[in-house]
């Protein structure tokens, strides 16, 4: 198989994936639960200490901080950085939904497909404060130190979720490799 040939089918297996979670209306509206959740762990992780107080204090202020976060990443990472922040919870509540999918389809023993979206799930967040879902983690200080106030970690990720999908394709297609 050329390079040419396997780019392909790799690019068409990528659209089968993207577009796998807007067959249903359960599966859309999964995925879009999936990224708001993502989309609001990424945003509080960016400065978790605040997060964590403005959070104990109260629910109710669960929309200053969001609000707060937000400009933060707009004034550290601009408009760059939230669209980064925004495809990679768009991708990630795709990848969750085809990774339900598949384990429903084959059952939880056929995990060597499905662990190439774990380093995409961890490496992500917003690393403009030292801070991510990496910082939950105790790594703030190694993520402080990243260059492009961590974008180039969220494009990792965004790569690495693209990989996943690319490989995966449709859950519900079978496929025997030769």
């Amino acid at each position: 198989m050329t390079g040419h040939e396997r780019l392909r089918r790799r690019s068409t297996k990528l659209k089968a994936a993207l577009t796998y979670p807007t067959t249903s209306a359960p599966r859309i509206v999964g995925t879009a639960v999936v990224a708001v959740l993502t989309y609001l762990l990424l945003v509080l992780s960016t400065f978790p200490e605040m997060s964590m107080q403005m959070l104990g204090a109260g629910l109710h202020w669960l929309d200053e901080t969001l609000v707060l976060l937000m400009e933060n990443v707009l004034a550290t990472n601009g408009w760059l950085g939230l669209g980064l922040i925004v495809a990679y919870a768009l991708l990630t509540g795709v990848a969750v939904t085809n990774t339900a999918a598949r384990v429903s389809a084959t059952g939880a023993s056929n995990l060597s497909e499905l662990t190439g979206v774990l380093p995409g799930l961890l490496a992500s967040g917003c690393a403009s404060c030292g801070a991510g879902l990496l910082g939950f983690l105790g790594f703030a200080g190694a993520l402080a130190a990243l260059p492009f106030h961590g974008d180039l970690l969220r494009a990792g990720g965004l790569v690495l979720l693209l990989g996943f999908l690319a490989r995966a394709g449709d859950p519900r297609e079978c496929r025997l490799d030769a």
